[in-house]
């Protein structure tokens, strides 16, 4: 479930890793025009770089910033980026077809879900729009996460002249602890770049604003990206509004669910953030690793760099959070699946064609695969899709729409991943009480129970169950 390193861990580019869901849209190390001052790693010093290498140094340590990631940067890079891809401003045909297919998404999903619509019109944006309002939601999400990050590697440097071997010259002593303050603030901006070109990533793909399991907008507002939907829907051979209207279902239903279950949005930030609690860095290891390290010859670095020395190890915590963090994404998006499914049946012909390609998507690494292994190390299972989506269907098929939507009222009642592995099992043990069955109760029952529980006028009155003929004083 697990087998890439959180945000803030990634290592050297791995051949391996090719075809696998990446975070960002560019370079996967932010840093690695240092890398480039030694021709590569092992190369010659290459002096003509040198002006270059430190001009974008100083950009990174200019940029205003505090705290574990640098906003501003993350901001700068993205803008920059979608900049160069081209972010042509939504046009009043593209806006009115979209506002059109989410009207009569609402309509569709009033017969599918007891959620009713948000009431809000929508948001039809460009991928820069969408990044302007989402910023703050994915302060939220990642902030935990690069918080903690920057803590555990800030464990492994030592205090300003501190930890330092014998022998170190007082005048380098004496230079420990700014060097060590430029090296937390390159952390931040180094944060910063990952997560502009992320972002920017992203803002390429999304079709609206919930397509990463959690709203990134706070008022439940359904939102668009025109540019984003045409590209999705391209070589796919299916009318572009049917596309348009597929999509406005899947945003909406999202919607609707997260503005009627106020605990689910918490719910799921708080698994982000109690893996992040559990973030640490083994340095016995690290140290074990470095001892014998020779700092002249850059290409043992690189080695040690790229040997995931670096790299947190999970603890059965972290393990449990990622656990709930899958179990509630999977049970969002197995529900919007189940509700679409219900309002497109037999009004849109190309709904499983849709379908399938929403599935290819996600297997393939969509957007919320793409930001919860980059941010967590989480690679989501499309089985566990499925399951919740079978889920939902049963528990349709069993108590109808209300009593199906009724299971997201606490968070105690929806089902756990022991549940989708065993839906029948869930269906029985989470049955409702039919309260029909106690009225066939015998009477003595209650004659018995009011004989063994007296009264409380009984209990509180004087004397209660003396013989009236005993003088209680003797």
């Amino acid at each position: 479930m697990s087998d890439r390193p959180p945000f803030g861990f990634s290592g050297p580019d791995d051949p391996d890793d090719e075809g696998r869901p990446q975070g960002g849209g560019g370079p996967a190390d932010p840093l690695g025009f240092l890398a480039n001052l030694t021709g590569g790693g092992g190369g010659q010093f290459d002096m003509g770089q040198l002006g270059a290498a430190l001009q974008q140094l100083g950009r990174m340590l200019q940029t205003g910033g505090e705290g574990p990631v640098n906003w501003e940067m993350a901001h700068d890079v993205a803008r920059q980026e979608l900049a160069s891809q081209g972010d042509p401003v939504v046009g009043g045909a593209d806006r009115r077809a979209a506002e059109e297919a989410v009207r009569l998404a609402d309509l569709w999903l009033d017969q599918a879900t007891s959620f009713p619509a948000t009431g809000h019109d929508a948001a039809v944006w460009s991928r820069s729009q969408w990044l302007e309002a989402t910023l703050p939601a994915w302060r939220r999400i990642v902030e935990p996460v690069a918080e903690h990050v920057q803590t555990a590697m800030g464990s492994v440097l030592p205090s300003a002249g501190e930890g330092l071997p014998p022998g170190v010259p007082p005048e380098f002593a004496a230079m420990a602890g700014p060097l060590l303050g430029m090296a937390r603030q390159m952390g931040s901006a180094m944060f910063g770049m990952q997560l502009g070109q992320g972002l920017a990533s992203l803002a390429g793909e999304v079709v609206g604003a919930a397509d990463i399991g959690i709203p990134l907008t706070a008022d439940g507002r359904p939102v668009l990206l025109p540019r984003n939907v045409e590209a999705f829907g391209a070589g796919l051979g299916i009318p572009a509004d049917e596309v348009r209207l597929y999509l406005a279902l899947r945003e909406t239903a999202h919607q609707r669910l997260f503005t009627h279950v106020p605990w689910l949005r918490s719910r799921l930030e708080a698994a982000v953030e109690a893996y992040a609690r559990g973030i640490h860095v083994d340095t016995a290891r690290i140290e074990e690793a470095v001892r014998d390290l020779d700092p002249s010859n850059p290409a043992a670095l690189q080695e040690v760099l790229g040997s995931g020395v670096f790299e947190p190890e999970d603890s059965p915590e972290q393990l449990a959070a990622l656990a709930r963090l899958e179990t509630l994404l999977a049970l969002v998006e197995g529900w919007v699946d189940q509700v679409v499914d219900a309002a497109v049946d037999g009004r849109l012909p190309s709904a499983d064609r849709l379908r399938e390609t929403v599935r290819r998507r996600r297997a393939a690494g969509g957007p919320a695969e793409k930001t919860f292994a980059t941010l967590v190390g989480l690679e989501l299972r499309p089985r566990r899709w499925r399951e919740a989506a079978t889920v939902w269907a049963e528990l349709l098929q069993a108590r109808g729409v209300a009593g199906r939507d009724a299971v997201w009222e606490h968070p105690d009642l929806v089902p756990t991943a022991d549940d989708l592995d065993d839906p029948t099992g869930y269906l029985r043990r989470s049955a409702p009480l039919d309260l029909g069955e106690l009225e066939g109760l015998p009477a003595v029952a209650e004659g018995e129970a009011d004989a063994a529980e007296p009264r409380g006028d009984d209990a509180a009155e004087p004397g209660g169950g003396e013989d009236p003929g005993t003088d209680p004083g003797r």
